[in-house]
């Protein structure tokens, strides 16, 4: 019989360098090295040993932290050498019982996050001049090899033993899912008949040959080994700008929670679980930061920093924890002033802390758009929509506006909104929103500086302007329709129209995740009595339907 999906454990995205039991970051001047060195015993729920350095979700909550440290806490370094700690091993890759034995539903958030923090490397290498080696110690396989190509650079031993694969195919039924395919076509720009051999050869390739194909940027012997990884992050380092001699401590994000409330100090997720959904309020502070010199004095404390912080753990913990929400009502609070003063602050340049709060909180609003939970942004009285507070309501499937005159609500444009926060498509929330009639793009940012909710009606960011009569009625129905239908097929719907426009590698890899994911980890062929996942590890050999689609 087919392994029994374990329950649910509760997930915790908060750590530090001082827990970690699966990585260790050390720096030396402007190089940062991260080796991954899994403790067996160390996984994130009980039923699975991590060996060979294969990982689970814990293994990626920590790899994450640890970029997000240097990005914050040392904006000094300029590479870093991320390697194993296990003799002749790098990374072995997912842990296949774990996979086998979670349900679908984490299998395909566990994928997800992993691509995130893929992502999230590239971004630091795109816009913090932090440049990333591979430097593979051993044999890299499947989620290995993806976090190597992940790197600016990858270097293998040779030592006629250490390979990279992609043996996702011929053992286990599935697919390199957190983004393998798409970067090994796309950003290393293999040859599709390279890339279908290299894809089916369980042994991978090693040696001259991995280099020729462009696997791999090199090889070095164990006896030059240490001194060519060092000569190598060396040179990447040279050739990137020092941004900063001191960075900005991170401390940790806490919450009050219960059953019904999750009460961080600026987000607030206060759940009905009868109805399946979720309120997700954040609310800006009376006053902020009035210059980069007090954010920065601020440091971690920047409340916007911390409230962004603070959203990222609690879309993590929707995702993992909250399986069965399926609806989140988003709401933007506080005074217009912090918006637009926040908004003024992230739009400078040449401040490294402000611009490296931009690049987070572009990042999380990413991972709003990236969450399988349907997002109504509910614009009702004394809620605040300007700049970034205006993203959070361009990310949401609908945007449900009270027109009351005696329960005012705000909207208004900022920097942000012109394309400092990139969605996945390359785009603007906005122009994402108007690619059929861009002139309301430009309508849009040329309003006032705030505006009610006729206006916004009128501008085209409502999609329901109900008034006082019909506002309590329209959107009950509108909350008791969503949550009625299959959660699967919103997810599918979702993912396909929040991606609208130019598609980039970025919006490959997700839009392929969700179908990949969620139709081929379904298959009988991978989870079924005698699926490939199910009967990797044991005596049994996989028998697939042969029938093709």
């Amino acid at each position: 019989m087919a392994a029994t999906a374990h329950p649910c454990v509760p997930v915790v995205f908060q750590t530090h360098p001082s827990r970690y039991k699966h990585w260790k970051l050390s720096i030396e001047g402007d190089v940062a090295t991260l080796v991954m060195n899994v403790n067996p015993l160390g996984g994130q729920r009980e039923g699975y040993e991590l060996k060979l350095n294969s990982y689970d979700i814990g293994v990626d909550v920590e790899l994450a932290d640890a970029v997000q440290r240097i990005r914050f806490e040392h904006p000094e370094v300029r590479s870093v050498i991320v390697t194993g700690g296990l003799d002749r091993v790098f990374c072995a890759g997912a842990n296949i019982v774990m996979l086998r034995t979670s349900t679908h539903g984490f299998k395909v958030n566990f994928c997800k996050y992993t691509n995130e923090t893929r992502l999230y490397l590239e971004d630091a290498s795109a816009n913090s001049g932090v440049k990333f080696l591979a430097a593979l110690n051993g044999t890299a396989s499947g989620g290995g090899y993806e976090l190597a190509i992940a790197c600016d650079k990858i270097l293998l031993a040779d030592d006629r033993n250490s390979a990279v694969s992609y043996p996702e195919v011929p053992l286990l039924g599935v697919l390199p899912g957190t983004g393998g395919l798409t970067r090994i076509t796309d950003k290393r720009k293999l040859r599709r008949d390279h890339c279908d051999a290299f894809s089916t050869v369980a042994e991978g390739i090693k040696g001259k040959r991995a280099v020729e194909w462009n696997l791999v940027d090199g090889i070095a012997p164990l006896s030059k080994w240490n001194e060519t990884v060092k000569e190598w992050a060396r040179k990447l380092a040279d050739a990137q700008p020092v941004r900063a001699a001191k960075g900005v401590e991170l401390d940790e994000i806490r919450c009050e929670s219960n059953a019904d409330a999750r009460i961080y100090k600026y987000v607030a997720l206060k759940f009905d679980r009868a109805q399946r959904c979720v309120e997700l309020t954040l609310t800006a502070p009376e006053s902020g930061a009035k210059d980069a010199a007090e954010a920065l004095a601020q440091g971690n404390a920047w409340w916007v920093l911390r409230a962004f912080r603070e959203l990222d753990d609690a879309l993590c913990h929707l995702r993992f924890n909250e399986p069965e929400i399926t609806l989140v009502l988003l709401r933007a609070k506080g005074p217009v002033s912090s918006w637009q003063q926040m908004d003024a602050l992230l739009s400078l340049g040449g401040n490294w802390f402000a611009t490296e709060t931009r690049h987070f909180v572009k990042r999380v609003l990413k991972r709003l758009d990236n969450t399988a939970k349907s997002l109504y942004a509910i614009c009702d009285e004394g809620t605040k929509w300007v700049g970034t507070g205006l993203e959070l309501a361009l990310a949401c499937d609908r945007t449900y506006v009270l027109d009351d005159e005696e329960r005012p609500l705000t909207f208004g444009t900022s920097a942000a909104n012109k394309g400092m926060f990139p969605m996945a498509n390359g785009l603007s929330r906005l122009a994402t929103r108007f690619l059929g009639t861009p002139e309301k793009t430009d309508e849009v940012l040329a309003a006032d500086a705030t505006f009610g909710a006729v206006e916004a009606s009128e501008l085209g960011l409502a999609t329901y302007a109900p008034d006082a009569i019909d506002w309590d009625d329209e959107l009950r129905l509108a909350i008791e329709e969503r949550t009625a239908f299959s959660p699967d097929a919103m997810t599918g719907m979702e993912a396909n129209l929040r991606f609208a426009g130019p598609e980039t590698m970025e919006t490959k890899i997700f839009g392929r995740l969700s179908a990949w994911q969620n139709w081929i980890f379904q298959r009988p062929n991978a989870v079924g009595e005698r699926g490939a996942l199910t009967c990797y590890g044991t005596p049994n050999r996989p028998e697939f339907d042969v029938l093709r689609t």
